[in-house]
């Protein structure tokens, strides 16, 4: 689901229960909301507030360690990607075909972004370029090794290319994962029921609408956060692709 689309629905959501909690507030027996009613509907909501900043909470800090993973992941194959380029530059002129391969893969994929877009996967020029490092590793395999030396380049390029073309595909394989459907709409419901109480016990004035304006913006601003890291290589929130550039850079030379 779109980040920024579901950041709206949990604001709109919120602002329902908040008009909600005040059209209740002058329909409701006056002593429903006497001090000691009230005094109750404070110590209740204190627990889903508290169990709500604890989701939430919870949620950001694994987002946060999902998208540095990410930044990890890419700085280690951008390092791989050097490595093979340099093996293949140790065997020989044979490996000129394999490196532009490869080269043409980085440009591409600098394009394109590192994940495969399964919305894009029927495109001849994705599918192809979810496959280049397939063709990468069949010139490497169709490589006749003319001495121990050379064997031993070949094998190492092609177990570097294999954690190359495993890391893109455990990546294509986690691109839709995100938040639990489940979660988010126990973690919505308690958010509600919070808004709603705030409106159920506020006076309606300008100061208070503003400071419940602004609140529901923030938690939709946290929900947003946590969905758009959910997916790093792609969204307003992404991982950079200067190690990609720099593996590029350092890339054909001699």
């Amino acid at each position: 689901m779109n980040a920024l689309m579901l950041a709206a629905g949990v604001f709109v959501v919120l602002g329902i229960s908040t008009m909600i909690g005040m059209a209740l507030r002058y329909r409701l027996p006056s002593h429903h909301l006497n001090p000691e009613s009230k005094d109750v509907i404070r110590l209740a909501t204190a627990i889903v507030g508290t169990l709500s900043a604890l989701a939430l909470g919870l949620l950001i800090a694994s987002a946060k360690s999902d998208y540095d993973g990410a930044q990890s992941e890419l700085a280690g194959t951008a390092a791989r990607i050097v490595l093979l380029d340099r093996l293949m530059a140790q065997y020989g002129s044979d490996t000129d075909e394999a490196r532009l391969q490869l080269r043409q893969l980085i440009k591409t994929r600098l394009v394109q972004g590192w994940s495969i877009d399964s919305e894009n996967s029927s495109s001849q020029s994705s599918a192809s370029a979810s496959h280049q490092i397939e063709t990468v590793q069949a010139s490497l395999r169709a490589l006749k090794a003319e001495n121990q030396i050379e064997t031993l380049i070949q094998s190492r390029a092609l177990d570097v290319s294999g954690q190359i073309a495993e890391a893109q595909w455990l990546q294509a394989e986690s691109a839709d994962e995100g938040l639990p459907a489940g979660f988010l709409v126990v973690l919505v419901y308690w958010l509600a029921l919070l808004f709603g109480t705030f409106g159920l016990q506020a006076p309606s004035n300008p100061t208070v609408m503003t400071i419940i304006i602004v609140c529901a913006l923030s938690v939709a601003g946290a929900v947003f956060a946590i969905t758009d890291m959910a997916n790093p290589y792609a969204g307003f929130i992404r991982i950079s692709d200067k190690p990609l550039e720099g593996a590029l850079a350092r890339m054909g030379n001699a």
